[in-house]
C-alpha cells in the first residue's frame, strides 16, 4: 500500500509517511505555496517557548518546527510514529543537543504524567485514528499551568475561499505532488483527511472534553489552517 486510507490504521499511517520522508520537507513548501514557514513561525509564537523548559512536538516528523521552537534553549522531544520521518530528523539536526527524537504513539505517549511544560502537534492530530485519546494523552503528560498548541488544516471562511480551496485540494495539489513528491498518492489522503477534519469549533470542543481551559482559536489563511490553544487547570496536580 502506498497510502493510508481514512481509518487511519497506524501501520499504514507510519509506511506512508515512511515512503515519504526524504522528499517531506521539500514537498510540504511547495504544497503550501510557501506558508509552511509562515505558519511554523505563528504555532512558535502561540507556544511562546522559553530556556529551561521541557516541550514535547508531537507529529514532529523530520523536526523542523521541533528544531524552531529548540532554538529557544527550551529542552524540546519530537516525536513520531513514522521511524522514517525520525531518522531524516535525526541526521538533519544532530547539532541541535536540546533536540531529541523518539518513536511514540500520540495514543499511548511513553513519558510520565506532568513531564512538559508545554505539548505541541501540527498537521498530525488528524492523522491519529483516535485523536480524542490522543488530546487526552497530551493533557496527562502537560504539568499543570501547562499549555498546548495545535495547528492544523480546518474549515475556510466564506465560500469564495472554500471554493477555491476545494478546487486547489483536487486539482493543483494533485499534480503538484507528482512532480515534487516519491510518494504523490500519499497525497490523495492529504485531502480526504483534510475534508473530513471538523471545524475549529468542534475542535476547540474536544480540547475542552480533554480537560484544557482557556481554550481558543485563531484563523490563518481564512481559516485553511487554524491555531488552536489552551492550558492545563493549575489545580490539576497529582494527589496522593
Amino acid at each position: 500500500m502506498t497510502r493510508a486510507d481514512l481509518n487511519k490504521e497506524p501501520d499504514e499511517v507510519a509506511g506512508m509517511f515512511d515512503g515519504v520522508a526524504q522528499g517531506y520537507d521539500r514537498t510540504n513548501l511547495l504544497l503550501s505555496v510557501g506558508n509552511a514557514p509562515l505558519w511554523r513561525f505563528q504555532t512558535v509564537r502561540a507556544l511562546a517557548p522559553k530556556a529551561g523548559e521541557k516541550i514535547l512536538d508531537l507529529a514532529a516528523g523530520t523536526g523542523t518546527s521541533s528544531a524552531a521552537i529548540a532554538s529557544s534553549g527550551a529542552t524540546v522531544v519530537a516525536a513520531d510514529f513514522s521511524e522514517g520521518m525520525l531518522e531524516v530528523g535525526r541526521a538533519k539536526h544532530a547539532s541541535k543537543p536540546n533536540l531529541t527524537f523518539t518513536h511514540a504513539d500520540a495514543m499511548s505517549l511513553p513519558f510520565n504524567s506532568y513531564e512538559f511544560d508545554a505539548v505541541t502537534i501540527s498537521f498530525g492530530l488528524r492523522n491519529i485514528v483516535d485523536p480524542k485519546q490522543a488530546l487526552t494523552e497530551m493533557f496527562r503528560v502537560t504539568k499543570p499551568g501547562g499549555r498546548i498548541v495545535i495547528c492544523e488544516f480546518s474549515t475556510p471562511i466564506g465560500g469564495l475561499t472554500a471554493a477555491m480551496y476545494n478546487a486547489y485540494l483536487h486539482l493543483a495539489m494533485p499534480a503538484i505532488a507528482k512532480l515534487s513528491s516519491t510518494n504523490s498518492d500519499a497525497y490523495t489522503y492529504l485531502a480526504e483527511s483534510i475534508e473530513a477534519w471538523p471545524n475549529q469549533r468542534e475542535l476547540a470542543a474536544w480540547m475542552r472534553a480533554a480537560g484544557y481551559g482557556n481554550v481558543a482559536y485563531k484563523n490563518l489563511n481564512r481559516g485553511i489552517v487554524a491555531l488552536h490553544r489552551g492550558t492545563k487547570p493549575l489545580h490539576d496536580a497529582e494527589v496522593g
